[in-house]
């Protein structure tokens, strides 16, 4: 997952749990609201100075929005399912999957503390 997407998801998610609309985000963030509806989509890839807005506007920090980004990206990791096993064998993932799936997490939060 790109990290466009996941920070779309985040900042989207904040918004809709903040109960306000992309008219209101907007407006406050000083953009317009079809960018901040892309931005939330991971159509666009805002500069820092557009997320400092958005952020402003939504009452968090750069690195609280990071945070939030690095639950969307575990939250999105944890509903992987693999299709591929066959239906008699065990629904627990196998050890290989864990592996790689921890090892993703570990990297993305990496990248996001490079980032902060």
């Amino acid at each position: 997952m790109l990290l466009r997407h996941v920070i779309g998801a985040a900042l989207r998610r904040i918004r809709l749990d903040d109960g306000r609309t992309l008219r209101e985000v907007s407006s406050a963030a000083n953009i317009s609201m079809p960018y901040l509806s892309e931005i939330e989509r991971g159509r666009k890839e805002p500069s820092s100075e557009i997320l400092a807005g958005i952020c402003a506007a939504l009452g968090l920090t750069l690195v609280d929005l990071l945070q939030e980004a690095t639950f969307e990206q575990q939250s999105a990791e944890a509903v992987v399912v693999d299709l591929t096993s066959s239906p008699a064998r065990s629904a627990a993932p196998s050890t290989a999957s864990v592996t790689a799936i921890g090892s993703v997490a570990r990297s993305t939060e990496i990248a996001l503390a490079a980032a902060a």
